[in-house]
């Protein structure tokens, strides 16, 4: 296991669906002197940084981080840039925790920032059909990408397999239930691209399918913004907290796996998210988790979809496989329940600016470890076609 890492520092600047007046160079610096700030040390302690960027066209250059590692301070230093879709901000994560367990830096950055709609369709002037374009550059370029394939169709492979194994879950009436729930979660979080954009479970009914069984409130947004987080050794986040006057928020467990991207025998199998399960198992064993609905009180579940939310709890433990909705109709992540999922407001309400996203989620989570005094919480990630990759973190909090 090596040495033991903490979260020290942690920020977001605001998710928008358009920063006009920010280039991603300016929003990386403002996550990174909010990190420092929060962490009360100076840029120049942090030793190494790990970039979470998804999208290169996004970004208009093909290597985006080069730019920063001199604008926020890190010239001369170690600086390596991860892209893993919609789990880049997870795996950015694990990459700095690798580095610091294993001794090569004391103390690291995780930087996660994208921007989207940079880029613009002149037919429809409209940034949406570009951006939808510039992600399907992430499915396969032979056969999937000239089709016409999306992220959301791509989920949804994944979600009408689980429904044809199991259909009597992910039921229409609790879907709508948990977007609602986290619309309503999402209104304490001054960051989020979505705050005051409240629902209900029938306004999530009536709203309009995008890609069967996915209705438009029941899918993640595409956003701008960025999210920091600094990690420690024990004895260096012992003394930084000290300073602080607040605990070091530990990540005991690390976990990721990757499937098959294309479906068929011997390859992906349609009805599970394979890659969700054996993360959170491979994090579990880490931490020494017997039981997570037990030993964990908070997830922050990566939902680009609610439907793969559900499944997702599932995989990680929280539920039974062909009993999702039972997470709602038995109250579990209901308010006053076991568990409190996405407290964020996940990325349907805070929004889904790709490399950040996951790093959003860690902060999220810490927070709300230290908040509300709890003991452990979960982040997860997954990304690219069909829910291929899959991380989760575990998070404890050591004065709990």
């Amino acid at each position: 296991m090596g040495r033991k890492v903490g979260i020290v520092g942690a920020s977001v600047t605001p998710f928008k669906g358009r920063w006009v007046e920010k280039t991603y160079y300016a929003l990386a610096q403002d996550a990174v002197r909010a990190a420092v700030q929060d962490a009360g040390i100076p840029i120049k302690e942090v030793e190494a940084v790990v970039y979470g960027i998804y999208n290169d066209i996004f970004q208009r250059t093909c290597i985006p981080e080069h730019a920063l590692q001199g604008l926020i301070g890190m010239q001369n230093k170690f600086g390596l840039r991860v892209s893993n879709g919609g789990a880049t901000g997870a795996y950015a994560l694990s990459a700095a925790h690798a580095y610091v367990a294993a001794g090569r830096y004391d103390v690291m950055m995780v930087l996660g920032v994208e921007k989207a709609t940079d880029c613009f369709d002149f037919l429809s002037m409209s940034a949406t059909p570009e951006v939808i374009k510039t992600i399907g550059w992430s499915g396969d370029s032979f056969f999937e990408q000239p089709i016409g394939w999306t992220a959301s169709d791509s989920y949804a492979e994944v979600v009408l397999a689980y429904m044809d194994t199991h259909p009597g879950d992910l039921k229409p009436e609790v879907t709508a239930q948990i977007s609602a729930l986290l619309s309503q979660q999402v209104k304490t979080n001054k960051f989020a691209q979505r705050q005051h954009d409240q629902v209900t479970p029938e306004e999530v009914l009536n709203s309009r399918i995008v890609v069967h069984p996915f209705k438009q409130l029941e899918i993640c947004v595409y956003s701008e913004g960025a999210a920091a987080v600094i990690v420690a050794e024990e004895e260096k986040a012992k003394a930084i907290a000290r300073n602080m006057g607040a605990p070091v928020v530990w990540i005991t467990g690390v976990g990721e796996s990757n499937e098959h991207s294309f479906a068929g025998k011997n390859q992906k199998i349609m009805n599970r998210i394979m890659s969700d399960y054996y993360a959170a198992q491979m994090a579990y064993k880490m931490a020494g988790i017997k039981n997570p609905l037990e030993d964990i009180q908070v997830v922050e579940v990566h939902d680009a979809f609610v439907h793969q939310l559900e499944i997702t709890l599932a995989e990680m433990g929280f539920a039974q496989h062909g009993r999702c909705d039972a997470l709602v109709e038995e109250g579990t992540i209901m308010p006053g329940g076991k568990l409190l999922v996405n407290p964020s407001g996940g990325l349907i309400y805070c929004g889904h600016a790709v490399g950040a996203s996951n790093i959003m989620s860690a902060w999220s989570a810490r927070n709300e470890l230290v908040r509300r005094g709890l003991k452990r919480a979960a982040v997860h990630g997954t990304g690219s076609t069909v829910a291929q990759y899959g991380v989760v973190l575990v998070l404890e909090n050591e004065a709990a």
